[in-house]
């Protein structure tokens, strides 16, 4: 089922999140809630059930507790709560996000092992499996599902299976995929993953998540370094009380709920995912017409967001092309890669394959607006992407 569109008169978010909502997500703020009333507690434990059952993690071994603040803050929780102070966590990184999580360790003062495959490449099971068998401190295994500095989807699936086998434990910070692309705890041995209400539920900013073994809940007593981001108290105040510790974000909560009802009725995640697969394809067809070249090869080409190479043309400015394509309705996304210039386009959000198809002509107009002939970027991006992908 096509999704609300936004009105005309609200830009397209093509970005990670925030993204477009939407019409009844956002109309589902327009009310107050009392943060102790029973009838938003009801609010509170209805999202958690429903997110419980997203995961396939409806059995009595694990629970959801939502988080107040952005991704970064629940990532941060996971890592806070779950890494205990004399833990170590190998950190599989191949984008800003994985190295992120490396520097919010090195704030914590947890020892910790980046293993960096670069903007292109996935971390792959034998390499994790060689650096567990050679570092038996190592008690946590850390990686991004979908590293969107990139776009790239990494193998979470093949990589827990590694960690299970080593009895090390597997937190995944699943922000852009989560209700997209497939995570299922009945079948992932995964100790805890963290998401956030913006992103493929397709709901607004305030809160995200976290979805983990209670027996990994119950033992986190004590190891956070934060009061605001202790996980355990979290949970145990929710569970005595159906209330947030501290002020809850309530209207965020009530256009989730919306944003819920919408994802039931089109169709779960093998919906969500149909829709943004779609968006991806439609786009990336539109777009190499034009000249430009995705960062990746299809095979690991997640569908949340696309990295373009920018054009190496001399007139192409992406400040310029940014407030080109603002103009007429889009916000796109700049890149975020250490090597090469680039730009992206996200997939997700209240959008279909119509709307991606006047991003393409929208990109086409910039360019000519421009002055720049094609996308087409430097010969030594593509060099570069081929070898690595050989």
């Amino acid at each position: 089922m096509t999704p609300t569109a936004a009105p005309a008169a609200d830009p397209y978010l093509l970005t990670p999140g925030p993204l477009t909502t939407a019409a009844s997500t956002k109309a589902a703020m327009q009310r107050d809630w009392g943060s102790w009333d029973a009838d938003f507690r009801a609010m509170t434990a209805r999202l958690r059930a429903a997110l419980l059952e997203i995961a396939g993690a409806t059995d009595l071994n694990y629970d959801c507790v939502p988080l107040q603040g952005s991704g970064s803050y629940c990532v941060e929780a996971m890592l806070g709560s779950f890494v205990p102070r004399d833990g170590h966590a190998l950190v599989l990184a191949n984008g800003a996000y994985g190295k992120r999580i490396a520097t919010t360790l090195r704030y914590l003062g947890r020892d910790h092992t980046v293993h960096d495959t670069g903007d292109y490449l996935p971390p792959r099971a034998a390499d994790v499996e060689r650096l567990l068998a050679a570092n038996a401190a190592i008690t946590h295994v850390v990686v991004v599902h979908c590293e969107t500095s990139s776009g790239i989807l990494n193998p979470v699936g093949e990589i827990a299976e590694v960690v299970a086998r080593s009895g090390r434990r597997l937190l995944i910070d699943s922000m852009s995929a989560f209700g997209a692309v497939p995570l299922d705890m009945r079948t992932l041995p995964c100790e805890a993953f963290v998401s956030s209400a913006n992103k493929c539920i397709e709901g607004v900013p305030g809160f995200g998540f976290v979805i983990a073994k209670k027996r990994a809940l119950e033992a986190a007593r004590g190891n956070s370094h934060s009061l605001a981001l202790d996980l355990h108290d979290q949970w145990d105040v929710m569970n005595r009380t159906g209330q947030w510790r501290f002020t809850p974000p309530t209207h965020a909560v009530a256009a989730f709920l919306e944003a819920l009802r919408l994802y039931a009725e089109q169709g779960g995640q093998p919906g969500r995912l149909a829709r943004y697969t779609r968006n991806r394809d439609v786009m990336v067809a539109g777009m190499q017409t034009l000249g430009f070249e995705p960062l990746l090869t299809d095979v690991w080409r997640s569908p949340i967001i696309v990295t373009f190479f920018s054009p190496a043309h001399a007139n192409f400015s992406f400040t310029r092309f940014y407030e080109l394509m603002k103009e007429q309705g889009f916000i796109i996304y700049p890149g975020k890669l250490t090597n090469v210039e680039s730009f992206r386009i996200g997939c997700i959000g209240a959008l279909d394959e119509a709307v991606m198809r006047r991003v393409v002509a929208a990109c086409a107009t910039a360019l000519r607006t421009m002055g720049v002939p094609d996308g087409a970027p430097e010969h030594a991006s593509l060099d570069a992407r081929e070898a690595l992908a050989a």
